[in-house]
């Protein structure tokens, strides 16, 4: 087991068009490491798919000789495409995420109207992780937190001293995931995040997304004592109650992710593009006056 003596390597990737970071993390002693959530690509005006972000998390492990096992999906991102296919085409990594993933999917098969041809039952993934999971990678040992809230198969990945935490928790400033999307509950992901807020308060936070409010630099390392200080929306001495309301005030003034329709057709299938048709063609729906 890693200990906060022996931390992770970790390098962050930060894509400022979807204001996504997505991590490296490798064991010091040895050459293994995992990849969490990477990011496809995508040009909403032509609907073409490329690899410059994935392309710099290949180069870093390549230049380092590290040998990926797993890419780690922390849910299946309304925001941005996973290149979780791509990962592991280049680098031969499993594409592994919560096992809630299912719940997730029968709600967008149903929006998509994919019907039979769409299992929802997460086989599209290599391995579905619950909550108490763990993964062994080099000296380092993974384990999985399941947290619910913003969506039913969200999870917090624990390595040593960090915490990769997805959309649950932002940077004290920014405070906490919406709720609103279906499957979403406020009260629950309050229950999660202070089940994370719970360890160790030196352990580093590191988050999915930053938007650098007011100007400031981007930033996605904090702290659990940083958190429980000063985030926002959740820090010590805020209970539920007074969460739910501001997470819901909150959210009904947020307009949907840009990205949403794309990537969450790609992201229920880890990443796969539809099936292609008999012209070869991939295709994406867009479901009418449903969002």
């Amino acid at each position: 087991m890693t200990t906060a003596a022996n931390p992770p390597d970790i390098a962050a990737f930060f894509d400022e068009k979807t204001f996504t970071v997505s991590y490296v993390v490798s064991d010091p002693a040895g050459d293994q490491a995992v990849i969490i959530d990477p990011v496809l690509d995508y040009a909403p005006s032509s609907g073409r798919t490329s690899t410059a972000s994935a392309d710099k998390l290949v180069a870093y492990v390549n230049e380092r000789r590290l040998t990926v096992g797993w890419s780690l999906e922390t849910h299946a991102h309304a925001d941005h495409l996973t290149a979780a296919q791509y990962i592991k085409q280049k680098l031969g990594a499993g594409v592994a995420i919560g096992a809630h993933i299912s719940a997730v999917q029968q709600t967008f098969s149903e929006l998509f109207n994919l019907g039979g041809a769409f299992p929802a039952d997460g086989s599209q993934f290599d391995r579905l992780l619950a909550g108490g999971d763990t993964l062994e990678f080099g000296g380092l040992t993974l384990s999985v937190m399941h947290t619910p809230g913003h969506t039913p198969a969200c999870s917090t990945y624990v390595i040593g001293d960090a915490a990769f935490v997805g959309d649950t928790i932002f940077q004290p400033d920014l405070g906490t995931a919406r709720c609103d999307f279906p499957g979403g509950d406020a009260a629950t992901l309050y229950r999660s995040i202070r089940r994370i807020l719970s360890l160790p308060p030196e352990t580093r936070i590191f988050t999915c997304h930053d938007y650098g409010p007011n100007g400031r630099p981007y930033a996605w390392e904090s702290t659990v004592a940083a958190q429980r200080a000063s985030n926002v929306h959740v820090r010590d001495g805020i209970d539920q109650a007074a969460f739910v309301k501001t997470r819901a005030a909150r959210d009904r003034a947020l307009a949907l992710p840009g990205l949403i329709i794309p990537a969450l057709q790609v992201n229920i299938r880890a990443g796969a593009l539809p099936p292609a048709e008999d012209n070869g063609v991939s295709y994406l729906k867009i479901p009418l006056n449903r969002l």
